[in-house]
């Protein structure tokens, strides 16, 4: 065969062994995409992005600062791992091969210096924002806020209204364009109250207090739920939240108030019990206290001891200072240390 026909040859299973691989590479990269595309379906519903009121407009702002601040390292990124190894293909002869090379100082710098500036203004981003929208912070308006308790159970929610002594269970009705200020605890373990269409996620925690904020600019039925595992039953740990007009809302307390359940400590304690699916329940009057009572249950402080409790604990021993001040094994007969001794000179 001449020599001719051996290149020809040679340079065909070549290409051929070239094509077999671009094949396996291609069906490789669809076999990864059909196994991760379902994997990303829980995040087709992104509610968070579709605020409903003023915190959580300003959240989604901070967000796509932050994300759009992180792209500027990840697009780049992405689009090098692509660009690189098919630029320097075996095939590309006209590709720079350069084995001698260690060390560019370019390149370092943007190594170095851009992710450096990335990370100081997502501090300054992150510093601001968290003062702007601290969850204790009273939104400022002219009509008074709509003050509520917020009881976290297993698996449940519990609703007072303070100022209409009314209660609810699984369902938070409030007016637009109202501020809505939310006192949160827990009778059970550590919880995590959100409404993410009106932002700032807050934990509920037993014996503890916390406080929220919230506003909603437009009417509609939002999802409120529990993003803390808090056992069996906290994936179905959610509640109604309701943004209605002012009059929608004056007539749904005179409907609370015609129910002929009350919430007293009997009532508590049924609803203390663990349950999932719990349907919505109104009740016309609740006991005094009674959410300042429940965190007070889970609380030991020594100024909630009785006076006689406190007068039964044992007197502290004095501290040993100066001429008291006896060394290990001295005898009481040996003559005490004075606490400025310095010895035997």
């Amino acid at each position: 065969m001449p020599r001719s026909d051996i290149y020809i040859l040679g340079d065909y299973k070549h290409k051929q062994e070239q094509y077999r691989m671009r094949k396996k590479r291609l069906f490789i990269f669809w076999i990864m995409v059909a196994v991760l595309l379902p994997l990303l379906g829980g995040c087709s519903d992104l509610i968070v992005l579709e605020p409903k009121g003023p915190i959580g407009d300003a959240e989604r702002t901070v967000i796509l600062q932050a994300a759009g601040l992180m792209l500027i390292v990840v697009v780049p990124v992405i689009l090098l791992s692509l660009w690189i190894p098919w630029h320097y293909r075996a095939s590309n002869t006209k590709a720079t091969y350069s084995p001698g090379w260690t060390h560019s100082n370019a390149l370092e710098a943007v190594v170095w210096v851009v992710p450096a500036l990335i990370v100081m203004a997502l501090g300054v981003l992150v510093w601001i924002s968290s003062h702007r929208l601290d969850p204790y912070k009273q939104i400022a308006s002219t009509v008074p806020p709509v003050e509520v308790e917020v009881i976290s159970m297993d698996w449940k929610w519990l609703f007072i209204y303070p100022q209409r002594g009314i209660a609810t269970v699984n369902q938070l009705v409030f007016p637009i364009n109202t501020p809505l200020s939310l006192r949160i605890t827990s009778d059970t373990v550590m919880t995590a109250f959100f409404i993410p269409q009106l932002g700032s996620q807050i934990y509920a925690m037993a014996g503890m207090e916390t406080r929220l904020n919230l506003q909603a600019d437009a009417p509609g039925n939002y999802l409120g739920e529990n993003t803390q595992y808090s056992g069996n039953g906290f994936s179905q740990m959610h509640f109604d939240a309701l943004a209605v007009s002012q009059e929608e809302f004056d007539r749904w307390v005179e409907q609370v108030k015609q129910s002929p359940d009350t919430l007293d400590q009997a009532q508590l304690a049924q609803l203390e019990k663990p349950a999932v699916h719990s349907a919505v329940a109104y009740y016309s009057s609740v006991s005094p206290k009674l959410f300042d009572s429940i965190i007070g249950k889970y609380m030991s402080m020594p100024d909630q001891m009785s006076m006689q409790q406190q007068m039964s604990m044992p007197e502290p021993m004095p501290m040993p200072t100066g001429e008291n001040v006896r060394t290990p094994g001295q005898s009481d007969q040996e003559p005490r240390m004075s606490g400025n001794s310095s010895g035997p000179m």
